[in-house]
C-alpha cells in the first residue's frame, strides 16, 4: 500500500527567483572604506606643544647663572621601622650649614642625637618669640608657619610638609628667637635636635665644627632676595662721592644637559610591505603609530624623568603644599605669586576636575582662554592644561606645575637637535638597519630630546594635590 506525500509548497512560502547580486557576492568586486589604524594612547600633549624647542648643535646645553649663595635648602629623607623614624645620615646634608660635610661618621653621630615627637592638629611644635634652640625635620604631616598679619591678627606665612626642615641656623648658635609660630596643620611627626645635643657631638668631631663655622661666615656674604652675589650700587648721591667697585660673579660649575634620547627597531616582513599595501602604505602606518608612541614617550620623560624631568627639577623654595588638601584656588593664587609672567599652568586631568569642584562650592566662575584654536580652562588669565604624565599616587595626590616660558623670559625650554641624518620630522630620525634572513626589514626609530629650567623661579610645584572626590560632595 503506497501512501502519497504533498510536497506542495504552503502559502506565501514560495521560493522566489532572485533578482539582483546580493551583497556577500557584491564585496568581491568592491574595496571597504577604512579608516587608518587608530591609537588610544596618543594624548593631546600641551606640554610638548607649548615648550619653546631651542636647537643645541653639539648635543648639550649648558646653563650659566650668576653665582648664587642659596644652599641647603633641600629636603631630608627618613627610614621607617614600624612607629619609629629615622633620619639617613647623608641626608642632613641638606641643611643649610652642612651642605659639602660628607663625613658618614660623624652624620652618623648626629643622626643618633635626634629625637622623635609627635603633635596633633593645631598644637604647637615653637611659638614665635621664644629661643631658637632646637633643628627640626618634618618626618610626616604638614606644619603651618604662621605670622603676625598686617592688623596683629594671625596669617599663614608658609606650609612645610615631608621632608621639610626649619632652624637649621641653630647649629651655628642659639642665640636668636623664632620668628614664626610653627603649628601642626594635621598629625605630625617631626624629629628634634637640641642644640646641646649638637655641641656634645662636635665637641668629638672637630671638623664638624669647623664646617658649621665655615659655613656660617659665608651666610653673610652680601646677597641679594633671590641668594645671589650681590652687585654693588650707589644711588640717591650728590657731588662727587666714591662710587662702589663691583662685579657679576658667575657659577663656577654651571649645569649642562645632554640630550637624552627613546629608540625602538621597527620590524616590517616584506611580504607585508610588498603585497598589502595599497591603498595604505603597510610602512607607513607603522612607522607613524610608532613616532606617536614615541612622543608620548617623550612627553613623559619630560615631566618624570628623574635627571631633566620637570618634577625632580623644581627648587624646594618653588613648591608649596595645598593647605587644606584639595586644589583651591587659595593655593593656584600663591603658585602663581611666586614668579612673574607664569604662562601655562599644566596639570592631570583629575586634578584640574578637583579644581573646578573646589570653585564650584566658593561660587567662583573657572574661566577660560582661547589657545591655539581651542577654548581651555583658566585661571587668573593663566590657561590650565592638562597633562595625563604627571602621576596619581596610590594616595590620589598629584601635583600641579606653573611654567614661565622661553630663553629670553628666562624660562623653562626644550631642548632637540634638528638636521639630523635621516630626519623626517624634527630631533627625529627614521634609519634602516637592513633585512634579515627571514625577510624582515628593520627600521631604527629614535628622538632626541631634554628640557632645561633657566632660572629657578621659572618652575613650581604645587604638591599633595588630592584628586579623589570627598564623601558626600
Amino acid at each position: 500500500m503506497s501512501v502519497e506525500t504533498d510536497t506542495a509548497p504552503a502559502a506565501g512560502a514560495e521560493e522566489r527567483e532572485q533578482q539582483s547580486l546580493d551583497t556577500a557576492a557584491a564585496r568581491n568586486l568592491t574595496t571597504t572604506t577604512k579608516s587608518e589604524p587608530q591609537m588610544q594612547g596618543i594624548s593631546s600633549r600641551w606640554l610638548t606643544r607649548m615648550l619653546p624647542w631651542v636647537d643645541v648643535p653639539g648635543g648639550t646645553y649648558r646653563v650659566n647663572r650668576r653665582l648664587s649663595y642659596t644652599v641647603g635648602d633641600g629636603r631630608v629623607t627618613f627610614v621607617k621601622t614600624g612607629a619609629q623614624v629615622r633620619v639617613i645620615p647623608a641626608e642632613l646634608g641638606e641643611l643649610p650649614l652642612l651642605r659639602g660635610f660628607s663625613d658618614g661618621g660623624t652624620l652618623g653621630a648626629l643622626a643618633e642625637r635626634f629625637e622623635q615627637r609627635e603633635y596633633e592638629p593645631g598644637q604647637l611644635i615653637v611659638e614665635a618669640g621664644a629661643t631658637a634652640d632646637h633643628v627640626y625635620l618634618v618626618a610626616h604631616g604638614k606644619v603651618e608657619k604662621v605670622g603676625a598679619g598686617p592688623y596683629g591678627d594671625e596669617a599663614v606665612v608658609g606650609l612645610l610638609a615631608d621632608g621639610d626642615t626649619f632652624g637649621g641656623h641653630v647649629l651655628a648658635g642659639p642665640d636668636g628667637a623664632w620668628d614664626f609660630t610653627a603649628r601642626a596643620a594635621t598629625a605630625t611627626t617631626v624629629l628634634a635636635l637640641p642644640h646641646a645635643a649638637y655641641q656634645a657631638v662636635a665637641e668629638r668631631y672637630d671638623g664638624l665644627r669647623a664646617h658649621v663655622e665655615r659655613a656660617g661666615s659665608d651666610g653673610y656674604r652680601p646677597r641679594n632676595r633671590t641668594g645671589e652675589a650681590d652687585i654693588a650700587l650707589s644711588s640717591g648721591h650728590v657731588g662727587e662721592p666714591d662710587l662702589p667697585g663691583t662685579f657679576v660673579d658667575y657659577e663656577l660649575r654651571p649645569r649642562k644637559y645632554e640630550l637624552s634620547v627613546a629608540q625602538t627597531v621597527l620590524r616590517v616582513h616584506t611580504r607585508v610591505a610588498d603585497l598589502y599595501s595599497r591603498p595604505m602604505d603597510q610602512t607607513q602606518q607603522q612607522l607613524r603609530l610608532t613616532v606617536e608612541a614615541l612622543r608620548e614617550r617623550q612627553e613623559y620623560e619630560l615631566v618624570n624623568n628623574t635627571d631633566f624631568g620637570l618634577l625632580h627639577n623644581a627648587d624646594y623654595d618653588q613648591r608649596i603644599s595645598t593647605r587644606s588638601g584639595p586644589p583651591t584656588p587659595d593655593d593656584l593664587d600663591e603658585l602663581l605669586s611666586m614668579r612673574r609672567g607664569t604662562r601655562y599652568l599644566f596639570a592631570h586631568p583629575r586634578a584640574i576636575a578637583a579644581f573646578g569642584r573646589e570653585c564650584n562650592k566658593r561660587g567662583l566662575y573657572f574661566g577660560g582662554v582661547e589657545l591655539n584654536g581651542h577654548r581651555l580652562p583658566a585661571w587668573r588669565g593663566v590657561p590650565l592644561l592638562p597633562c595625563g604624565k604627571i602621576p596619581v599616587s596610590r594616595a590620589r595626590t598629584s601635583s600641579i606645575l606653573a611654567l614661565r616660558t622661553g630663553e629670553d623670559d628666562q624660562g623653562v625650554i626644550g631642548l632637540y637637535q634638528t638636521g639630523i641624518p635621516d630626519e623626517v620630522e624634527p630631533a627625529l630620525n627614521v634609519r634602516f638597519m637592513g633585512i634579515n634572513e627571514q625577510a624582515v626589514i628593520s627600521y631604527l626609530v629614535s628622538t632626541y630630546y631634554s628640557a632645561a629650567v633657566l632660572v629657578p623661579d621659572a618652575l613650581g610645584i604645587l604638591e599633595n594635590v588630592e584628586v579623589s572626590r570627598a564623601s558626600g560632595s
